[in-house]
């Protein structure tokens, strides 16, 4: 690039020199696969496979004795659950009634409790009489009688 100033003659002509300019190609070489194609068709096959499978192995349609049996069985399903339900609730019920069975034993007690304590003691006397001698005599213990 050279610049050149027509308008001042006092100035020389300034070059820059362009800078040094390569060119890089780059090859890609791409090889085709047919790995893409083989999973393809593994999957299809195997889908394929799947389908006959379900088709052949499909149940006969249900009669009007096996409908009949299902919803007799939900019936007696059903009534076992209800009937459950009331045994669970009795149950509950029996052992509320035992609680305060509990309760009311123990509030007896505790009202047997207070009333002792608020009694006046009562003070027992009675005589007591002496113990008899021993027939040898009263017992003589010293420090060489033999201990056993």
């Amino acid at each position: 690039m050279t610049h050149f100033n027509p308008n001042d003659p006092d100035r020389d002509t300034v070059i820059v020199e362009p800078a040094a300019y390569s060119e890089t190609t780059e090859t890609v070489v791409v090889r085709e696969s047919n790995t893409g194609w083989w999973i393809a068709g593994i999957l299809g096959g195997l889908v394929l496979i799947a389908v006959m499978v379900i088709l052949f192995n499909r149940q006969a349609p249900q009669t009007d004795d096996q409908l009949l049996a299902a919803e007799v069985a939900a019936a007696q399903a059903e009534a076992d659950a209800r009937q459950a339900t009331v045994a669970g609730q009795i149950a509950g019920a029996q052992a509320s009634v035992e609680v305060a069975r509990a309760n009311a034993a123990r509030a007896e007690a505790e009202a047997r409790a207070a009333e002792a304590r608020a009694a006046e003691p009562v003070v027992i006397e009675r005589e007591v009489a002496p113990a008899a001698p021993t027939p040898e005599g009263p017992a003589v213990v010293t420090t060489t009688t033999p201990q056993q």
